[in-house]
This record gives C-alpha cells, sequence and structure tokens, in this order.
C-alpha cells in the first residue's frame, strides 16, 4: 500500500478481532516507529509492547479514571496488543539559551511531537498491513506509568490497541483546504 493510501483510508478503529498479531508484523510496526524522525535525532520515546491481559485491563482501568465512556476502554482490553509510547524527559527541545526564548520554555513539551512522529509511522505502518489502531490520548498517565513499571524521569505519552479490525467506520469528515492552508501570510487564500 502507498503511503498517501494508508493515511486516506486509516480510520480509528475500536472494534478488533481475536487474531493475534504474528511477531514479525509486529516488528515491522516497531521498526516504522523506530525510524521515525525525532529533535536532533534525541530517539526520545519507548514503547511497552502489552500483550497480557491482566496489564491491558490495568491500563483500561487508567483510561476510565479520566472519562468512565471513554469509548477507547473496551478496545484498549479487546485488541491482541496495546502499544504504549513513552519519552524520556529532557532529551528533546532547546538546548541553547536563545534571545527571545523565555527562560522556562526549556523544550520540556518538544518529546511530544517526537512520540507523535514515531506513532504516526506506526500507525500508518499498521493501516498498510491490515491492522487498526485508535490513537488514546486521555488516561491517567501517572497510574499507566505505575502499572508499567515506568522510570521518573520519562513520561507516559499516548498508547494505540493494535490488531485486526471487526468493523469498518465510514470517513470522518475533514476540513476543506481553503479552511486550513493560507499562502504568504495567514489568511490569505490564494488559489494554486
Amino acid at each position: 500500500m502507498e503511503v498517501f493510501e494508508a493515511i486516506r483510508t486509516r480510520r480509528s478503529i475500536r472494534k478488533y478481532q481475536s487474531k493475534p498479531v504474528d511477531d514479525k508484523t509486529l516488528e515491522m510496526v516497531l521498526e516504522a516507529a523506530r525510524l521515525a524522525p525525532s529533535w536532533k535525532n534525541s530517539q526520545c520515546w519507548r514503547l511497552v509492547v502489552v500483550r497480557d491481559s491482566v496489564i491491558k485491563q490495568q491500563l483500561a482501568d487508567a483510561l476510565l479514571v479520566k472519562v468512565p465512556t471513554n469509548i477507547a476502554i473496551e478496545a484498549a482490553k479487546q485488541a491482541p496488543v496495546l502499544i504504549v509510547a513513552c519519552a524520556e524527559v529532557g532529551k528533546s527541545g532547546f538546548s541553547l539559551r536563545q534571545p527571545g526564548i523565555p527562560q522556562t520554555d526549556k523544550g520540556e513539551w518538544w518529546y511530544m511531537f517526537d512520540v507523535a512522529l514515531a506513532m504516526q509511522n506506526l500507525i500508518l505502518t499498521a493501516q498498510s498491513l491490515g491492522l487498526g489502531t485508535v490513537h488514546i490520548g486521555l488516561f491517567d498517565a501517572g497510574e499507566a506509568a505505575r502499572i508499567l513499571g515506568v522510570p521518573g524521569d520519562f513520561r507516559v505519552v499516548s498508547m494505540t490497541p493494535l490488531g485486526y479490525p471487526d468493523e469498518q467506520p465510514e470517513a470522518r469528515p475533514r476540513k476543506p483546504l481553503s479552511e486550513i492552508v493560507f499562502y504568504d501570510k495567514y489568511g490569505a487564500n490564494n488559489a494554486l
């Protein structure tokens, strides 16, 4: 599958078949994440692959803490694999003091971008291999870190179930380019 086709056809999957994801396929998905770009090649992400049903249940409970009606809870439990993305704090972001950059902004947030790039690679590769995913970002990160034994200098950032879809959701509406793209200056809608 071409990259653009994977982007175009990707959907958030919340229902999964019980069919396991074989090790070779899982490794391809993880390799795609490994190859993602990052700030100064810091590669601050770490991925925890969870197949154990008890741990998946505990992580699903961490989703319950924030939003009891979170529809990703069942997906986290049901999918054969749950991938949890963590980031090493202090590895990614500004390294030089520069004029105009507040002293309080040392790039502590930049790891979010790096993890997002790795997860996007993972999600699009999964799509190209016939697997489904759904990005999960609303959960008790501290509780997830405790469950997984994540060290204190790392943060749990996101997670995604991974498995063979048991649903085919329709595409959600997208804004037209004319609403989100400007040329030369913000608000300028010159045509291509």
